[in-house]
This record gives structure tokens, C-alpha cells and sequence, in this order.
């Protein structure tokens, strides 16, 4: 049997790892130790906020939303209300972008779901 030397295997794992960790401060990108602690946790984050991500942005639709109604003398709740009864497929994205981008439209749309 040949003898089997890992040294190359080894160091490619390290290597990539730093390579993972570049940009991180102080000793978390050149010690390896330090470094695999904070991309472990950097990939905690990066998971979790991945879908943090979609209900921060659900509550900025509601908020430009509600902003907007609001100069139209109505509320959120209530429009959302009326736009369910109307069974409209208008998501609070697209009515955020619409409010933002082009409010005579939504202006329109407002007054004709009331």
C-alpha cells in the first residue's frame, strides 16, 4: 500500500475557507480558528436574514402604502378591505410602486375601489 499524504486536501480546505472569511476584521480573516467561527455565524446571519429580508420589505409596502392613502382621506385597513371585496389581484408591492411612481393612477384606482 502507498502511503496517503493529506497535506494538499488540508490546506485546499483552509485556503478556501480564508477565502471566505476576507474582509472580515482583526484576526477573523488570518487565523483559521477565528475565521471558521465567523463564517459559520456570517452564515447564520446570511439564512436568517434572508427571510427577514421578505417581512421588512412587506412592512415597507404597507407603510408607503398606508402614507399614500392616507393623503386620499383613507386608511390601509380600509382599502385593503374594499380591494379584497373587489377581488383584485394587486399585491402591496405593486400598489407601493404605483403609489410612488405614478400617484394619478393610483388615484384612480383609489376612488374607483371606494
Amino acid at each position: 500500500m502507498a502511503r496517503v499524504k493529506r497535506g494538499v486536501a488540508a490546506n485546499k480546505r483552509r485556503k478556501n475557507l480564508l477565502k471566505l472569511a476576507k474582509g472580515f476584521r482583526w484576526g477573523r480573516s488570518k487565523r483559521y480558528r477565528a475565521a471558521k467561527e465567523a463564517v459559520m455565524k456570517a452564515g447564520k446571519y446570511a439564512y436568517r436574514d434572508r427571510r427577514a429580508k421578505k417581512r421588512t420589505m412587506r412592512s415597507l409596502w404597507i407603510k408607503r402604502l398606508n402614507n399614500a392613502l392616507r393623503l386620499h382621506d383613507t386608511k390601509y385597513s380600509v382599502f385593503m378591505n374594499m380591494l379584497s371585496k373587489k377581488e383584485s389581484a394587486l399585491d402591496r408591492k405593486v400598489l407601493s410602486q404605483m403609489a410612488i411612481e405614478d400617484p394619478e393612477v393610483f388615484e384612480q384606482l383609489v376612488k374607483k375601489v371606494q
